[in-house]
């Protein structure tokens, strides 16, 4: 199930970050084999201190000076992605209580006032996921690829030992205890299995040369964070099927096994009970709605028709909303009528509100997949407009020993918000880091040289401005930084991209209606 919100994972992603953007969300049986979306910028915590007081930082001056303009305050949004991609609002400094807080960036606050602070400064640029929480025990490389156990497998790997555990002793009674470590031995094998089905995604993404990033096992099945879109919908199709078509073979060669052995012993209800696991799991998977593989083929199929990937994702997102809704509604019904096997319940007992609650988490899962799916599509139809020139703060260069004081009132001056600074030779090899600007108390920054403040710059800090898009991303994630330095192809000194702007850019791109 593409648990990153359709054709696309990011959180962009950092689980760290991306635990936020919301817990990693699949549907049973281990469908999360959407590829992952850029990641989005995260906050993290800057090297100096926050400020105790309000303080004021570089300003920007208005859009008549063709200055390059960021993108500004990020709306509210919704919960980030389930699975990895998941984000947060960058971190402000509390601006002076005289004034309003802080403008849009690539404005001035107030025409006398060019240099208010637009933000506190902490962000860094996309994490790769080894830089994030690993997500699990790692069990293994698979074909290259990671493979986590997440904390929460073992909740569930209990509660299916508990309640397969009380099925075995009612059909095998002779066995005790024991039975429960039967159960324990079938949660190992279900999860194998599921397993197997995650691994079906990543090899037709390998064979379609899509990175996968990892696998995870979790408490709802598996996931299979694929870091690329399909370049067509057959591919798309072809990707969400084989997880349930192997699901399906599994079943069949349980079946199989089964026809072999006394399905009264132990080995027959082992099989039984993977067999039948399997053939849900395959069914759920296949209902048309996103986040489910059923949904991803359902977005194939309308892509494939319209011939555009955003109308698929809508499409099939909106009808997972419709199937989350019917899940809420129809599965208590059902369990309640007797039609799924049991005995028709006419009173409301602890086994109806353990369905109504099972009923309530499958539909939340669903619905939040859904909504995730448009965002990271909405994400992704945008990030080509993401681009270093208009995300760029305008800088200018000072010497090391320039009081901090001084350096702030010629960016003043020049209606800049960042400060390099520059050899003898007018060569730039540190940026000052708008953290440490924040951090210097106003009465001690004629006594502070900007050099103090200052981080060098490494090769990987200098970005091109034409970079745009995911070649953006890529650049930031391989040299993470709170500030860059933006040169144009002469080699000139463009100005200063702050991650704090790149990470507002993707939240506002999320936000925004296709």
């Amino acid at each position: 199930m593409d648990v990153s919100g359709g054709r696309g994972q990011p959180r962009p992603g950092n689980d760290e970050s991306a635990e936020h953007t919301g817990p990693e969300t699949q549907a049973p049986g281990g469908t999360g084999d959407a590829p992952t979306p850029p990641s989005a910028p995260t906050p993290a915590d800057a090297e100096d201190a926050r400020p105790e007081g309000p303080t004021r930082g570089p300003g920007a001056p208005g859009p008549e000076d063709g200055t390059p303009q960021d993108t500004g305050a990020a709306p509210d949004h919704e919960a980030h992605a389930p699975g990895h991609d998941r984000h947060r609002t960058p971190a402000h400094t509390q601006p002076p209580a005289d004034r309003p807080s802080h403008a849009p960036a690539g404005r001035p606050e107030h025409p006398d006032h060019p240099f208010a602070h637009s933000g506190s400064g902490k962000g860094r640029p996309p994490q790769r996921p080894e830089e994030r929480k690993r997500g699990g025990l790692l069990m293994g490389r698979p074909f290259g690829v990671p493979v986590y156990v997440a904390p929460s497998w073992f909740l569930v790997a209990i509660l299916i030992t508990w309640v397969f555990g009380g099925q075995i002793d009612r059909v095998l009674p002779e066995l005790g205890a024991a039975s429960y470590l039967v159960s324990l031995f079938f949660a190992v094998a279900f999860y194998a299995s599921v397993l197997v089905h995650e691994l079906a995604h990543t090899l037709a993404a390998l064979r379609f040369k899509l990175p996968v990033r990892r696998i995870q096992l979790q408490f709802f099945g598996g996931v299979s964070e694929i870091e690329k879109e399909a370049e067509t919908p057959g591919r798309e199709f072809v990707l969400a099927f084989v997880g349930p078509l192997l699901s399906l073979v599994l079943a069949g060669l349980f079946y199989l096994g089964l026809l072999a052995v006394d399905p009264a012993s132990v080995p027959g209800v082992l099989l039984a009970g993977l067999m039948v696991s399997n053939l849900i799991v395959a069914a759920f998977n296949l209902l048309p709605g996103l986040p489910l593989d059923g949904g991803r083929m359902l977005r194939a199929v309308v892509w494939a028709i319209t011939g555009k990937p955003m109308t698929g994702t809508v499409a099939a997102a909106w009808v997972g909303r419709a199937l989350a809704v019917c899940v809420l509604i129809g599965l208590p019904l059902l369990t309640q009528s007797g039609a799924l096997g049991s005995d028709a319940v006419d009173n409301v007992g602890m086994d109806t509100v353990l369905d109504a609650l099972l009923a309530a988490i499958l539909a939340a899962i669903i619905w939040t997949g859904a909504g995730n799916s448009l965002r990271m599509a909405r994400l992704r139809e945008h990030l080509p407009e993401l681009r270093a020139r208009t995300l760029t703060r305008r800088a200018v260069p000072v010497e090391s020993d320039t009081p901090l004081s001084e350096a702030l009132r010629r960016a003043n001056a020049a209606g800049a918000r960042a400060l390099v600074v520059v050899d003898a030779d007018g060569r730039p090899f540190s940026l000052v880091r708008e953290a440490a600007i924040v951090g210097v108390p106003e009465h001690r920054r004629p006594w502070v040289p900007v050099g103090t403040l200052a981080q060098d710059i490494t090769e990987g800090m200098r970005v091109s401005a034409e970079l745009a898009g995911e070649e953006l991303l890529d650049a930031l994630r391989s040299a993470p930084a709170t500030e860059y330095l933006v040169v144009e192809e002469t080699g000139e000194i463009y100005g200063v991209l702050s991650a704090a702007d790149v990470e507002r850019a993707f939240v506002k791109a999320m936000a925004r209606p296709s």
